[in-house]
């Protein structure tokens, strides 16, 4: 369990991000045409996991559009923004934001995500969505960087993101 703050009261989510230098858990996310993806359907790229409450809220949908534009000119990265939010409207912000250098995918169908990433929240009003996460897996599954958001209501550290990606 970690803690964390949602407007600096203490919340916990279901256990800890995945260790640096361990294999990322797989996954089954599904996309906005209600397909299935899976961690094996990126190998041989390196994924940085953008993981976030709801694209309903200002503080996620600026780290998808940030994301979109800072790190989508990286080779061989695919980035993922990943919440609980469905499919319809992952496409729905997408086409209005014109978001083309990211995939949007939802862990609706598949709840075992959070669990496995230590990522869904256990307490307080967001009970049940996933908590502000960062994990960035290299070509071979591995992860090599993650980065818990302390404060939900916070962006990322996108400058440790990126210096991770150009290291």
């Amino acid at each position: 369990m970690t803690t964390i703050t949602l407007k600096g009261e203490p919340i916990q989510t279901a256990g800890n991000l995945p260790q640096i230098g361990t294999k990322a858990p797989n996954f089954s996310l599904t996309k906005t045409d209600l397909t299935d993806v899976t961690l094996e359907s990126f190998s041989p790229k390196r994924l940085l996991l953008n993981i976030f409450p709801s694209l309903d809220t200002a503080v996620c949908a600026q780290s998808v559009r940030t994301f979109n534009l800072k790190a989508s000119g990286v080779a061989d990265l695919t980035i993922l923004c990943i919440s609980q939010d469905l499919p319809f409207a992952h496409k729905r912000f997408c086409d209005t934001e014109n978001i083309r250098n990211v995939m949007t995918l939802s862990c609706f169908r598949n709840p075992k995500f959070g669990q496995d990433y230590g990522v869904t929240i256990t307490s307080g009003p967001l009970r049940g969505l996933l908590s502000r996460a960062i994990v960035l897996i290299d070509t071979n599954g591995k992860v090599l960087y993650t980065q818990q958001v302390p404060e939900i209501t916070q962006e990322p550290d996108y400058r440790s993101v990126l210096s991770q990606l150009e290291g």
